[in-house]
Order: C-alpha cells, then structure tokens, then sequence
C-alpha cells in the first residue's frame, strides 16, 4: 500500500501531462514505464537492503532516483496548478481552452530544473548558523557557552564517510564548548554503515560529545547501534541527564528516546526519568528528537529543548504540512511556555526523499547568554 500511495504522483502525471501530448504510442509508453519505475524507487530501495530507508545502491544511482522522484512530485504540483489555471480561464471566458503543448513541456523542464536544484541543495556540506538563546537563571559562568547542534545526518550511501568527514570537520573547527547530536544518525545497519560512520570518532569538543537516538536508529537494530555509538566517543542519553560544570556552576544536559522507541519494543520517552536526581536550581538543556513534545517539556521546567526530525519541511509551503504532524512545530525557535525550543532544519536528509526548495541545511553553534 506504502509504494502504491507513492505511485500516486507519477499515475497523475501520466494521465495529466503524459497522454495529451503529441508523442507516438510507443513513446508515451516508455516514459510512463520510466516514471513507474521512478516512483518505485522506494520499493528499490527495500530490494536492495531489506529496508525502504537504506537504499544500498550506488551513490550516483541513489542521486538520480531522487531527482527522478522529486522531479515527478514537482511536476504533478505544477500540473495540477496548470489544470486549475486552466479551468478558472475555461469559466472566466465561458469556452472550451486546451493547454499549449509548449507549456507542458516548459512545467517539465522547470520541474526538472527545480529537482535538480533541490538535490544539490540537500548534498552539500551545511555551512555553519549562529543562534543566541537567553536563559533566565543562567549562571553567568555559562554566559557566552557554545554548543554545536548536528541532527538528522542520515548517514548513507547518500552521505558516505567523505560527507560525514567535511561535517566533522566544520564542526570542530566551530570552537564550541560542547557538541551534541539529537538524533537520526544512521539509514542502515552496523556492518552497512560502518565505515561510513568511523570518521565520527574525530569530533571533541572540551566539554564532550552527548547524543540522543532517534527514530531511525530503532528501524536497524537499536541496541546494537546504541554499543557502536557509544565506541565512537558519543555520550548517549537514553533518559538520562549529565551535569556540565564551569568555575563551581551546573547546567543540566538530559535527553530522552524517540517516541517511535515502544514500537522497537524499546523504552519510550520519560523526561521524569530523565532528571531523577538532577538538581531542580539550574538550567535544564533537554535533547528529544522530535519537537512534538515540547509542551510537555515547558510544564516540567525545562529552559532550552533542541530538536530535529522535521527536516525543516524541506520545501518552503510542505513545511506548514510537516508542522501540523509535529506540533505545530517544524523550523527555528519557539518560545513555548517560557521554554525556548530549537528545531534544527537538520544537517542532511533521509535518502529516500533528499529535496530541499527554500529551507537549507544547517550545522547550528548555540550561543547561552545569561538572562536578566
């Protein structure tokens, strides 16, 4: 049902756009069977590794799919824009309009265009943003602490170790005090993706390296990654806090699982587990893969929640769609109930649909100042 919901977009363009073009029969015929196929690259995927979210082709052939299925779901959009274009003219002039074939092959080209635009948007290396967050009750030896936020980095075929190796690099190179990653490291299991996530060894940072799982770590194996992870270097804090000290002061990390965990037959998410013991007089920096949340988080005094999983919509417009799945939440900071929550646009994507139109990449350096 899952690859017929994804076949959708290419059975409208070929009965759209496709069959009212002037082409031979057999011409018409080859390319439907080209965008099937492309809509299938999900069910490819599923082929190839057993998992719909580890493709385990090629590099080059994993970038082609998601531009040809970008560029279907691109052109579907503007093929559906075009037919209602169409129809209020048919209504405004009271006659029969047909569209220019010309026009059909320009919304093509355009798609096209734009897909492939969008791929090498989600390909590149994300360059470094900057975020102060005030914090009421910050102990002023934390004002000026920087932290550098990763998520999402969907290690992959897509994004190999080169890719994870420019990452690391950009964000040691950041001079934060801490680095933290909130989940989504991986498409793939421990022997597929082991070389690809070695050079995550090389992070450091003075205050260490903490981490959270999120969803996709409990669709390959979760207890296993959660052993490799942790012989890399990360921290992980599966409902669990650490306490970071400067000159005699305490700021509060915790972190909490992914809420898809129970479906792994894992332990769900429990910010009350979390803090048990943590000291309830300073600041609490909570990482939860998912915003949805964060509500939740506000109520039990949380000051700073960071999070990812949104992608950031991925395409400006498909961002108020994804917002309403997560809470209303989907990119940048909210104040929520005095809480201040980061969503991270995310430093990759998942291979399955590597698009972004107008909401970039992003490797985000936090900046704490203390507030009055």
């Amino acid at each position: 049902m899952f690859h017929l919901i994804f076949a959708v977009p290419s059975f409208l363009v070929i009965a759209r756009w496709l069959l009212p073009l002037g082409l031979p029969l057999w011409g018409k015929t080859a390319l439907g069977a080209l965008l099937i196929g492309a809509s299938q690259y999900h069910l490819g995927c599923r082929l190839s590794s057993g998992s719909m979210f580890a493709p385990e082709f090629p590099r080059p052939v994993v970038i082609l799919f998601n531009w040809a299925f970008g560029a279907i779901l691109l052109l579907a959009a503007l093929q559906l824009m075009l037919d209602f274009g169409t129809l209020v003219v048919i209504l405004v002039l009271g006659k029969i309009v047909v569209e220019p074939e010309g026009l059909r092959y320009a919304i093509a080209g355009l798609a096209a265009v734009l897909a492939a635009i969008g791929v090498a948007a989600a390909l590149r290396v994300p360059p470094l943003k900057d975020v102060e967050i005030v914090v009421h009750g910050l102990p002023t030896q934390f004002d000026g602490y920087r932290l550098i936020q990763l998520t999402d980095l969907h290690i992959s075929r897509l994004y190999p170790a080169r890719w994870v190796r420019a990452v690391v690099e950009r964000a040691n190179a950041a001079g934060a005090d801490l680095i933290v990653v909130t989940g989504d490291f991986i498409d793939g299991s421990v022997a597929m993706r082991r070389a690809d996530v070695e050079p995550l060894r090389q992070l450091h940072a003075p205050d260490g390296i903490y981490a959270i799982p999120g969803n996709h770590e409990y669709f390959f194996d979760y207890p296993a990654w959660m052993r490799h992870l942790g012989a890399l270097g990360f921290r992980m804090l599966p409902n669990a806090h650490a306490v970071l000290s400067r000159d005699g002061a305490d700021l509060v990390l915790a972190g909490v699982t992914d809420l898809s965990a129970p479906a792994a037959g894992q332990a769900g998410p429990d910010l009350d587990l979390a803090l048990a013991g943590a000291r309830r007089d300073v600041p609490v920096l909570l990482l939860d893969h998912q915003p949805k949340n964060a509500r939740d988080a506000a109520a039990l005094g949380v000051a700073i929640q960071l999070s990812g999983h949104t992608h950031g919509g991925m395409i400006r417009g498909l961002d108020q769609i994804v917002a309403r799945a997560n809470g209303g939440f989907v990119s940048g900071r909210y104040d929520v109930g005095g809480m201040t929550l980061y969503v991270s646009n995310g430093t990759a994507l998942w291979p399955g649909f590597a698009l972004r139109l107008g909401v970039p990449s992003e490797l985000t350096r936090i900046t704490l100042r203390a507030g009055r």
